[in-house]
């Protein structure tokens, strides 16, 4: 071989190198693009996310101001009550006379729904036992009849009872001793107390665990009959549907009118004796936002007390895309 020919074959071998480099830099480069203009993207789509379910959560403490200032009863038939189907964000907007439907992509892609759920429609866990670590006789008579109408082992309320015992009570006896379970802030976290997850499963339709031991009676306005069966001592399955029948006609104005709307006796619903009522003061307000394929959801627990209503624990996550565009269900 010539040495032409060898100073040609190591040009070409340079030039292809050359190519191969310049090819791994924009390569390289376009990746870098990409990734930033993903991040920037996702970035952008949290920052837009947090700020509208903070404004569906802003707008269902006002919605729940008000009912609290209208006092009465809380029943299913109220503003609150009315659960947000899943609509367009711009149509919000558009009900403003000075801002049009088209206001560009970003807007015309965001979705939103949820709802309010009244907490004390449901058993609070939380009753069974107070910061002592003594035990509710009246909330265990409760949660027995729901365990034996849900078909679950009186074993295993026991144990949830005894473990509650312990992670509740905060005395310097309890703290010497072997180290207890903490509390439960969820209903799925009773699997800390050792629940099976099926029985959880099974329960969480009909409990709640709620951030208070006392004042959570069930409010016999918006409860199942289900629930309305396990709190109230000697009151048959067929009485409680009767009493979320006679609801559906008008709401209990009192203990005493649901009482009187099954001609119950007197001691069934006796102070003391049942932990009902007609009114709530805790809910729980349940978001979902889509934005493309990003869903987003929210729960946040809020108390109100008269007018005031506060914000006491809120989670957020991603949801699957595919699932419903209704607000989460129990």
């Amino acid at each position: 071989m010539t040495r032409a020919a060898r100073n040609a074959g190591a040009a070409l071998l340079a030039a292809m190198l050359t190519v191969a480099l310049v090819a791994t830099f924009a390569a390289a480069a376009l990746w870098q693009q990409w990734r930033s203009t993903e991040v920037e993207a996702a970035e952008r789509a949290r920052v837009q996310s947090s700020w509208v379910l903070t404004g569906a959560l802003d707008w269902a403490r006002l919605l729940l101001r008000e009912d609290g200032r209208s006092g009465g009863p809380d029943h299913l038939g109220e503003p609150w009550a009315v659960p947000l189907q899943e609509a367009r964000l711009s149509s919000f907007l558009a009900a403003d006379r000075n801002v049009t439907a088209d206001t560009g992509p970003e807007v015309l892609e965001a979705f939103l729904s949820g709802q309010i759920v009244d907490m004390q429609s449901l058993l609070n866990v939380n009753t069974l036992v107070d910061d002592t670590g003594r035990i509710s006789d009246t909330d265990v008579r409760s949660f027995q009849r729901l365990f034996e109408l849900l078909g679950l082992p009186p074993a295993q309320l026991d144990l949830l009872i005894e473990n509650m015992r312990f992670a509740a009570d905060t005395s310097a006896n309890n703290r010497s001793g072997p180290m207890a379970a903490l509390l439960p802030q969820r209903v799925e976290e009773l699997a800390w107390l050792g629940l099976p997850l099926a029985s959880v499963a099974a329960l969480q339709p009909y409990i709640a665990v709620l951030p208070a031991r006392q004042g959570t009676p069930v409010n016999l306005n918006t409860a199942s009959a289900e629930v309305i069966f396990a709190a109230v001592d000697g009151l048959s399955m067929a009485d409680a549907q009767r009493l979320v029948a006679a609801r559906e006609q008008a709401p209990f104005r009192s203990v005493t009118a649901a009482k009187d709307a099954i001609g119950a006796p007197d001691a069934m619903f006796a102070a003391g004796q049942v932990n009902v009522a007609i009114a709530s003061g805790f809910f729980e307000v349940r978001s979902r936002l889509r934005l493309d394929q990003l869903v987003v959801e929210e729960r946040s627990l809020v108390q109100r007390s008269g007018i005031d209503v506060r914000t006491l624990q809120r989670e957020r996550g991603i949801a699957d895309p595919t699932a419903s565009s209704q607000a989460a269900r129990r």
